[in-house]
């Protein structure tokens, strides 16, 4: 995909789930499991597919686990046998810059567009340092930068970092994730002064996804899409949402409705992501909503330490029958034997 194209397609506005890994409750990776996970959010109509992210689990990369080769290239088989070409292929990439430059060129090798790039390994660095960390994966493939909140190993990122990362040419999108109103509009209001208009803005605000994506930000800039965990769950149903969306922001005035929508939303992902504890039980509690559907065989995670928290099972089983327009279970149950042949 050249660079227009790639710049186009994000500013269309998509749905971009973030990969779950699937594990066995012997912690043993499936790949029949994991290429299933990649039709199922081709076939539910997502625009692009984030992995070897957080949601992938950063253990993949582990020598004793050495999943993260194999990860990518199974999923990216699997998007070359059955999604569109324009189907965007985004890799994490992660480490100190001679690790993310081995990872971004096995990445390019491989098929992907481009690369969300982790501030993780940087979090005691200047904003100096990583700005330039940043700028040399830029000149490898089209960088997404990622605004991580602190809780789950990110770190608070100034203005004037965001006013100087929107001058870097490769930068095509951002992932906005701090999980804060303030730092969020930090990001806009930087790219709307830098006047970069080619580059897409993507909520990773799980807990305010419908308030992001329907709020026209001051300078008149909008949030295109979503790259997100909690769209890895219930990905149909979240087509269908942004698809509505995009629709209401041609509309003179947003609809009472919508505010009821993201409470709803919003107490859903409380349950997946499990704020109450510090977002422990975050990657099990998208793993769980899976298992349910049988598009995994585990809630499972490779650092046993990752578990479900206390009533966190008990909090999915809620929301799940308090929003069932949320849910996509029957179309999973139609494909679920197609995509695991």
């Amino acid at each position: 995909m050249t660079d227009s194209a790639l710049r186009a397609r994000l500013a269309s506005g998509l749905v971009i789930p973030a990969l779950p890994l699937a594990l066995d409750e012997f912690r043993h990776w499936s790949e029949r499991h994991q290429r299933a996970l990649v039709r199922y959010y081709i076939e539910a109509g997502a625009g692009g597919l984030a992995v070897a992210v957080h949601s992938t689990q950063f253990e993949i990369r582990l020598p004793q686990h050495a999943l993260f080769e194999p990860v990518l290239r199974i999923a990216a088989e699997t998007m070359n046998a059955h999604a569109a070409p324009d189907f965007v292929r985004i890799a994490g990439i992660c480490g100190r810059t001679e690790q993310a430059l081995e990872e971004a060129a096995l990445a390019k090798a491989l098929g992907y567009h481009a690369g969300l790039v982790s501030p993780g390994a940087w979090t005691n660095a200047s904003e100096a340092d990583f700005l330039d960390h940043c700028r040399i994966i830029a000149g490898i493939l089209p960088v997404v930068g990622f605004y991580l909140q602190p809780a789950v190993g990110g770190r608070v990122f100034s203005y004037d970092f965001w006013r100087e990362f929107a001058e870097i040419e490769g930068v095509a999108a951002i992932k906005i994730a701090p999980f804060n109103r303030y730092q969020t509009f930090d990001v806009i209001r930087a790219i709307t002064d830098a006047n970069r208009t080619d580059i897409a803005l993507y909520t990773g605000n799980d807990d305010a996804i419908l308030t992001d994506l329907l709020t026209t930000w001051p300078g008149g800039r909008t949030i295109a899409g979503g790259l997100l965990g909690q769209w890895a769950v219930w990905t149909r149903r979240a087509v269908e949402m942004l698809d509505e969306v995009k629709a209401e922001r041609r509309s003179p005035a947003l609809a009472a409705e919508w505010l009821t929508k993201n409470a709803a939303l919003t107490d859903a992902n409380a349950a997946i992501f499990d704020p109450a504890n510090h977002f422990h039980g975050c990657i099990p509690g998208i793993l769980e909503v899976l298992r349910r559907q049988g598009l995994v065989p585990s809630a499972c995670c490779l650092n046993p330490a990752e578990h479900l928290s206390p009533g966190q099972a008990e909090e999915i089983t809620r929301v799940s029958a308090a929003y069932p327009w949320l849910t996509d279970d029957e179309f999973v149950r139609n494909g679920l034997a197609r995509w695991l042949e």
